[in-house]
């Protein structure tokens, strides 16, 4: 395949992270001390460890991005819960605008890379990181009282890779269920739900989630 046959060889088409890591840097401002202790949509996951988390993946996908393969691509994000340093509120933003800015280089969508300690192409990483940003965005913004949209592209990209295979590897239905999908088993929505809704149920959230609910 020449250059003008590769869709990602052209830096225009490619998805763009920023909008994303945009719209969870604006949330930040609202999340106050008081605030770090309240529950999220993540089961295990204070708003704090949230944070925490954003600010790890943001941190390996950049790797991921920039192939600097090492510490901050080898560890799943289930080995230990995450700890939010003090220095949080300064190096999160900073972490969103380089993973943004990594996923800029046509080179970060192809060859191999590695997230989370699995080797995985490039692309797909790409489309991971994406569904991360835009998933736990909305986490954040449930969890502090904020509203939270995202651009048709985004959610189409996360609703690709979220939805469930239409067979499993017996040739019956799959539910979604599989102990190693990104987040929790599919919640059922009108399929007329609007696209955000639906996306957010693939990934295992109650679209109606409030704090105590």
């Amino acid at each position: 395949m020449d250059a003008q046959e590769n869709p990602l060889s052209d830096a225009a088409a490619l998805p763009d992270l920023e909008p994303a890591t945009r719209r969870i840097a604006a949330l930040l401002g609202q999340v106050d001390d008081s605030r770090l202790d309240g529950p999220t949509p993540c089961p295990d996951y204070a708003v704090r460890e949230l944070l925490g988390h954003l600010t790890g993946l943001a941190t390996a996908f950049r790797d991921a991005a920039r192939k600097d393969l090492g510490a901050s691509t080898a560890v799943s994000p289930d080995a230990a819960l995450p700890v939010l340093d003090d220095d949080w509120r300064e190096v999160l933003p900073r972490r969103l605008e380089e993973v943004a800015a990594a996923w800029r280089s046509p080179d970060a969508w192809t060859g191999l890379t590695r997230a989370g300690g699995v080797e995985l192409p490039g692309e797909v990483a790409g489309a991971v990181a994406l569904n991360e940003l835009v998933v736990h965005g909305w986490d954040l913004a449930r969890s502090t009282g904020q509203p939270y949209t995202a651009g048709e592209a985004e959610l189409r990209s996360c609703e690709a890779l979220l939805a469930p295979a239409e067979d499993g590897p017996d040739g019956s239905p799959d539910d979604g269920s599989d102990d190693d999908s990104l987040f929790g088993p599919p919640v059922p929505v009108p399929g007329d739900a609007p696209l955000l809704d639906r996306v957010i149920a693939l990934a295992g959230r109650r679209p109606d989630w409030q704090p105590g609910s």
